[in-house]
């Protein structure tokens, strides 16, 4: 069982001081979150993609990404998420393929559909082709993950003809894939086609809702061969502030829960808890919340929690990734592995499924000619010296 955090890298002013932090202050403060991350021994630090205020989110998460994996040592770098529908799929494939290289295979991907409707237009997008974007974009994706020159047509980009995309997958291993989302069983069924992870947000759903994409997407799963129903790979979401005392961790959180943009003015802190899977309250309520998922998704690999949003400080963020690591995710990964029965895979790493395919020979270029000018490199040189 992989524990970790992600961010949306929002700029939310701060209702208890009317402070806003720079785009400066929010993103050195994001990786200082993904160094703390590590240094209290989670596994994951995963990141949005945004293109708009008030969001410091990186535009392309691979540069954020890149300049972590050199601060850090041990830690998965993700995504939360990669936006498959307005991302041209050959410049996703070479970012996170040198992201891959870069980090020595501690990353993975999480593809959206992203939650900001005008994004779709800023790239030339229409909304209402999200779905039918996010399926064929990925198939392109997985393939040139996987063939050296690939012949590709499709309706929403140009053709491809025998085109090799570089750098190659690290190990000749392509990066695991998450199909992440919130409502649409499409998607669910695209991650299970595939035998790939599915990551449900978890966050403004009840819990019934949840379960049934989880459900949804471990039988399709099974239905195209890649194992049993329990042996699917999925991951969820999860909001949390913690302190020791359960009251006053309801106290401090109000009034930046009152006055976010994505919860102010709607259903009451209460409710929300009630309702949805945010936790707000001591460690062991955390703990016992989190344990209790799995009553309703069954065994699961990946478990990462939101806990920099709202406009909450630096400072107390940091506080609350000491009692995460400290306190909360050392108890979970005992009474997980415990419950979890052998049969069930644990969370993806690079080692790992390297491993499992028998440590393969490195892939060799199958395009080494210019597709172009009908030549090789190698031989243009011979002849110039």
């Amino acid at each position: 069982m992989q524990f970790g955090i992600f961010t949306v890298g929002d700029m939310t002013t701060d209702p208890t001081t009317g402070r806003t932090p720079t785009e400066n202050e929010r993103i050195k403060a994001t990786v200082a979150i993904a160094k703390k991350a590590e240094e209290v021994g989670l596994d994951v630090f995963a990141t949005g993609e945004h293109h708009n205020p008030p969001f410091a989110a990186p535009a392309s998460p691979p540069v954020l990404l890149s300049h972590i994996a050199a601060a850090t040592e041990k830690i998965v770098l993700s995504t939360a998420t990669t936006l498959i529908t307005t991302n041209d799929p050959v410049r996703l494939a070479q970012d996170y393929a040198y992201l891959q290289h870069l980090s020595d295979g501690r990353m993975d991907v999480v593809l959206g559909r992203g939650n900001t409707g005008p994004v779709y237009p800023w790239f030339g997008k229409d909304i209402r082709d999200g779905i039918e974007l996010a399926v064929e974009n990925y198939a392109l994706l997985h393939q040139l993950w996987r063939e050296e020159s690939v012949r590709w047509q499709g309706k929403h980009r140009a053709p491809l003809q025998g085109f090799t995309s570089t750098p190659r997958p690290l190990d000749g291993v392509p990066p695991f894939v998450w199909h992440g989302s919130i409502r649409s069983p499409e998607i669910a069924e695209q991650a299970a086609y595939y035998g790939d992870g599915f990551f449900a947000n978890h966050i403004f759903w009840p819990k019934e809702h949840t379960a049934s994409m989880v459900d949804l997407y471990r039988r399709r799963f099974e239905h195209y061969g890649h194992g049993s129903a329990d042996q699917a790979i999925v991951g969820l979401g999860g909001q949390v502030f913690m302190n020791r005392n359960s009251q006053e961790a309801v106290r401090q959180f109000r009034p930046y829960f009152d006055r976010a943009p994505v919860y102010g003015g709607g259903m009451s802190l209460e409710g929300f808890m009630r309702e949805t899977p945010l936790t707000v309250g001591s460690p062991q309520q955390v703990i016992e919340r989190t344990l209790s998922f799995r009553d309703y998704v069954g065994d699961y690999q990946r478990q990462l929690f939101l806990i920099d949003h709202a406009g909450l400080p630096l400072h107390t963020v940091l506080e609350q990734l000491e009692l995460l690591g400290g306190e909360v995710v050392p108890t979970l990964r005992k009474e997980f592995a415990a419950l979890k029965p052998a049969h069930v895979p644990d969370g993806p790493t690079h080692a790992a499924r390297l491993a499992a395919l028998g440590a393969p020979e490195p892939v060799t270029g199958t395009a080494a000619t210019d597709l172009w000018t009908g030549t090789r490199a190698e031989d243009e040189n011979r002849r110039a010296s």
